[in-house]
C-alpha cells in the first residue's frame, strides 16, 4: 500500500537523534484526518518543500481538531534533477495554466514564472490575481506529494515577459518558436535552463525578438502545431533529456 506523503509549512528538524514530535498544520491536518481518514499507527511521509529530503513518521494522535505525528528517519532526496529548469510560461486559460504548472512540476522544473504577454488573454489583477497565485502554489504542493519530490518549486509573482527576459540568467536559454530551429549543437556542462513559452495564441514577433537579443535560442520542436501546454511539456522533457535526469 502506498504512504501517503503529505506537505506541511512548518519547521522541521535538520537531523534526528530520537523521535520527534510534530502537531501537523491544520490543512494537512484535515487532509489526514477528515479526507484520508487515517488513525493512529498508520505510516506517513512528511515534508516540508525546503528541506533536500522527507521524514519518515508514524502518526500518534487523531483528534477532531488536531493530528499528532512522530518523525522517525530522515530521507535525503534521490530524485531532483541536476537541471535547474526556470519555465518562463505565458498564462493561459481556464485549466491549462494548472495542468502546466502540475506537469512540469511533476518533470523536474525548479521555478515558474508566470508571464503577462502582448497576447495573453486572461484578465486578473488585486484579489483574484493574489488568490489565483496562491492556488497554482498549491498545484505545485500536489504535485510533489504526487510525484515524490521534496522541493517545492517556487510559482513566482507573474511579472510582464520585458522584465522577466530583463533578469533571467541560465546556461541554456530555449524561446519556443514555429518558425525557429530545429535542433542545434548542444553544449556541455549545463546546469541551468531557462523555458519561454508563449500563450495560446503565441508570442509575437516582437517578443521573440526581445528573447532572442536577450540570448534565447528560437526553438522548433516538432512539424505540428502544439498547443501552449503541450509545447511547454514537449520542451522540459527535451531539456531533461539533454541535461536533466531522462
Amino acid at each position: 500500500m502506498r504512504i501517503p506523503r503529505i506537505y506541511t509549512p512548518q519547521a522541521l528538524p535538520q537531523s534526528l537523534t530520537q523521535p520527534f514530535a510534530l502537531a501537523l498544520d491544520d490543512a494537512a491536518a484535515n487532509h489526514v484526518g477528515r479526507v484520508l481518514r487515517m488513525g493512529e499507527g498508520r505510516p506517513l511521509v512528511v515534508f516540508n518543500g525546503e528541506q533536500a529530503g522527507h521524514f519518515d513518521a508514524v502518526i500518534t494522535e487523531v483528534t477532531k481538531k488536531t493530528v499528532r505525528v512522530a518523525l522517525q528517519r530522515f530521507n535525503p532526496s534521490q530524485n531532483e534533477s541536476p537541471l535547474a529548469l526556470h519555465l518562463g510560461q505565458a498564462i493561459s486559460k481556464g485549466d491549462r495554466m494548472d495542468f502546466t504548472i502540475q506537469k512540469s512540476v511533476e518533470l523536474g522544473v525548479s521555478v515558474i514564472t508566470p508571464l503577462w504577454t502582448e497576447r495573453c488573454d486572461v484578465k486578473l489583477n488585486g484579489d483574484r490575481l493574489a488568490k489565483k497565485q496562491e492556488h497554482w502554489q498549491q498545484v505545485a504542493i500536489s504535485a510533489c506529494e504526487q510525484s515524490g519530490r521534496d522541493l517545492v518549486p517556487v510559482v513566482r509573482d507573474a511579472m510582464k515577459l520585458s522584465d522577466w527576459l530583463a533578469e533571467v540568467q541560465a546556461d541554456v536559454r530555449w524561446v519556443l518558436d514555429p518558425r525557429g530551429k530545429a535542433g542545434s549543437q548542444a553544449p556541455h556542462n549545463v546546469q541551468t535552463a531557462s523555458l519561454l513559452v508563449g500563450p495560446e495564441g503565441g508570442l509575437s514577433d516582437d517578443e521573440i525578438q526581445q528573447a532572442v537579443q536577450q540570448d534565447f535560442e528560437a526553438k522548433l520542436i516538432g512539424p505540428r502545431v502544439l498547443r501552449t501546454e503541450t509545447a511547454a511539456l514537449t520542451a522540459i522533457t527535451l531539456l531533461q533529456h539533454q541535461w536533466g535526469d531522462f
